[in-house]
């Protein structure tokens, strides 16, 4: 269940280290794509993305990148940004701090190997990351969180709803979140269209983190 779209501004208070936004005073919106990349949704949304000269960022699973190489390398062909998102999408909370920055540096090493890039852009997976994992990760990487969630894994969320709440939400410098997952294939190819048609017609940019 989706229990919060959007992210209340005492939050990135508080964990002011972390990227929540960008410049509110820019009409640009970064679109940001976790757990890929994977066939059927994945190429989809480099499609959509495609017809509207759009830009996107993706915070990818390294295993996923491992198994789909070529997939990786048409989203990065494409003039997309990537990020670390752990080799295995770990759960911060659930794993000890070790294992967790080896399966970030692995992920980062079968980017470079795979794609030739070393991201400096990192999505804890769940967005759950302790305050010794941050530290640690924040040495060597940027932790980029989100404003907007639009809850497209949400098997219990219609798509309308999924539109509705993103497009609300959505401003100057907004990160937003989707996934291009097989979990979220159904309501992504329902909604991704229509969103990326909004930002058109606000008069929106995509940027790229």
């Amino acid at each position: 269940m989706v229990w919060m779209h959007h992210v209340p501004s005492l939050i990135p208070k508080v964990f002011d280290k972390f990227i929540w936004n960008k410049n509110r005073d820019e009409k640009t919106i970064y679109l940001t794509f976790d757990d890929g990349p994977v066939p059927g949704i994945t190429d989809f949304v480099l499609n959509e993305l495609s017809k509207r000269n759009m830009k996107a960022t993706f915070f990818m699973v390294g295993a996923n990148v491992e198994k789909h190489p070529n997939l990786a390398k048409e989203v990065l062909q494409a003039g997309n940004g990537i990020g670390n998102h752990t080799f295995n999408h770990l759960d911060g909370y659930r794993n000890p701090d070790a294992l967790y920055l080896e399966n970030i540096e692995k992920c980062q090493k079968i980017l470079q190997d795979t794609l030739d890039v070393s991201p400096v852009n990192f999505r804890p997976p769940y967005g759950k990351i302790s305050k010794t994992q941050s530290k640690l990760v924040l040495a060597q990487h940027q932790i980029v969180m989100w404003d907007v969630l639009s809850g497209d894994y949400d098997q219990d969320q219609s798509a309308e709803k999924c539109l509705a709440k993103t497009i609300q939400y959505s401003r100057n410098g907004s990160i937003v979140l989707f996934h291009d997952q097989q979990k979220t294939e159904r309501v992504v190819k329902k909604v991704l269209p229509d969103y990326l048609d909004f930002i058109i017609d606000k008069g929106f940019q995509t940027g790229v983190l």
